[in-house]
């Protein structure tokens, strides 16, 4: 029964690791917001630009390049009303990039009720050898509190980084949610600004009075 305990802990450890390697090449920044795209939407001035956008876009594929793809598609609609589908469209891209976070969430919490069943199996062989003699005692109490300590370190030892991993993808999901709000918010803002009223942008002119 006590190798039960021992396998389950490193079959979590094992989902662990690949979890945190798998989330980690998945929320690289330049995967989720490529430089290119990136420097499209800052350049972005009017709709003479749309066509160099959505070819940067659909050559960098990312979370960002499908929303700004989306917006472009709509941009025939009311800007009201493209803001709220492109909304509905980055939440669901907001769950891909969290995909896996909530099995880091679960191995945080389950590694350490794992490391302490077995603990508590550990003590029950403990204290049952107890009522047996000479050497099958000794044996028996060698046994339990054995099993006991690997139990409760290797939960730990799964837990600690699970947790570390879990809170800092998740952090970096919120800051790359938000930056793509901002860019996307800053193409829109640029596009329907420019198409609504061209004449609000700002033109420097030499000054012909002293």
């Amino acid at each position: 029964m006590d190798i039960f305990f021992i396998i389950a802990l490193i079959v979590t450890s094992i989902i662990a690791v690949t979890f945190i390697v798998e989330r980690g090449l998945a929320l690289r920044w330049q995967k989720v917001i490529p430089m290119a795209v990136e420097g499209a939407v800052r350049h972005y001035r009017s709709g003479e630009d749309l066509p160099r956008l959505r070819s940067i876009c659909e050559h960098h594929a990312s979370p960002l390049s499908r929303l700004l793809i989306f917006a472009v598609d709509h941009l025939d609609w009311p800007k009201t009303e493209t803001v709220n589908v492109l909304e509905t469209r980055a939440r669901h891209e907001v769950v891909k990039l969290e995909r896996g976070l909530v099995v880091l969430e679960i191995i945080v919490g389950i590694s350490p009720l794992l490391g302490l069943v077995g603990t508590i199996y550990g003590l029950i062989i403990l204290f049952g050898s107890m009522n047996q003699g000479g050497s099958a005692e000794t044996a028996g109490f060698a046994a339990g509190i054995s099993l006991a300590l690997r139990a409760t370190l290797l939960g730990l030892l799964i837990a600690i980084p699970s947790l570390v991993a879990w809170s800092y993808y998740s952090k970096k999901v919120e800051n790359l949610t938000i930056e793509m709000e901002t860019l996307c918010d800053e193409f829109l803002r640029k596009h329907y600004g420019a198409t609504d009223s061209p004449e609000v942008t700002p033109k420097l002119v030499p000054q012909t009075f002293k």
